[in-house]
């Protein structure tokens, strides 16, 4: 099933896959897919079979081909194709981006390699013996309190919406554990393969990540093998960066390193690009960081 509830701008040279976190909607990304459609992207954000809430289950292979045919049909359109993913989301981005390499950028927020944040009960670990009972099929994983949001505002928005057992713009009130295992498989695969990915790569993340630790990020950064890399610390966020307090900077952040891929790609098959004079000495400095590094 693919859907794509948000404005598109159709016609334009650059697109982006925007994946959403586990069991859960594109609602999700609403604000990052509409901040990007008013900078000039093109948006598509499709619901994946076995990933996506109220969809069934499948093994996570099926999730990263779902993924990889929705990049390719974009690709046949555009010129630029980039994949950002949330959560769990930006893990599949990143399985995506093993696949193909010719991704313009991969834009990682809150990237999700392990379940190792400040409010992760300690019975966590649990539900990974659990998938090999009878339980798998009725025990869920609840959701609770912050919900992924520093903003107490929206949290107690989405609280009453959890109550009810609903799907939130910031998730699923509950996740089943097939799907949890099939996540812990697809952490693993990426984890495996992340030195392949060369695609000039955003990382996002909280300090105060209350889901996956600012480690997750670390370790990308250390592992990655993209040579274009930048990585920005939001302080006034959870988990939920698409939503919380800081869901502007994130959008202005994943807009901005788009542009300065996709014009570093243009200089390299233009010896003179006109490009703007910000933009040109931008390039310039990550030119000079790169002949360090």
């Amino acid at each position: 099933m693919n859907t794509s509830p948000f404005p598109t701008a159709p016609g334009n040279d650059h697109a982006v896959l925007l994946l959403h976190g586990l069991s859960s909607s594109p609602a999700e990304l609403r604000f990052l897919a509409r901040a990007l459609v008013e900078e000039g992207f093109v948006t598509h954000t499709p619901e994946i079979r076995g990933y996506s809430a109220g969809t069934g289950h499948v093994p996570m292979e099926e999730w990263v081909s779902a993924a990889v045919a929705e990049f390719d049909a974009l690709a046949s359109r555009h010129r630029h194709v980039s994949v950002c993913g949330l959560s769990m989301g930006a893990t599949l981005a990143a399985a995506v981006a093993q696949q193909r390499p010719t991704a313009r950028a991969l834009l990682l927020l809150s990237i999700t390699l392990s379940y190792d944040g400040w409010a992760i009960p300690w019975y966590r670990f649990l539900l990974d013996y659990v998938y090999y009972t009878p339980l798998r099929s009725r025990y869920r994983y609840r959701e609770h309190e912050p919900y992924g949001l520093r903003n107490e505002a929206l949290r107690s928005k989405i609280a009453r919406v959890m109550q009810r057992g609903e799907i939130s713009e910031v998730g699923p009130a509950s996740i089943g554990v097939p799907a949890l295992h099939e996540a812990g498989r697809l952490t693993s695969s990426v984890r495996k393969k992340l030195k392949s990915i060369s695609t000039d790569c955003l990382i996002i993340h909280a300090i105060d990540d209350e889901t996956s630790s600012p480690h997750n990020a670390r370790y990308v950064m250390a592992n990655v093998g993209a040579s274009f890399l930048r990585t920005i610390w939001l302080d006034d966020s959870y988990h939920m960066i698409t939503s919380d307090n800081e869901r502007e900077v994130v959008a202005r952040e994943c807009a901005l390193f788009m542009r300065e891929s996709a014009a570093a790609s243009a200089s390299c098959d233009n010896p003179t690009p006109v490009v703007s004079r910000a933009l040109a000495r931008r390039l310039r400095q990550l030119a000079a960081v790169a002949r360090k590094a």
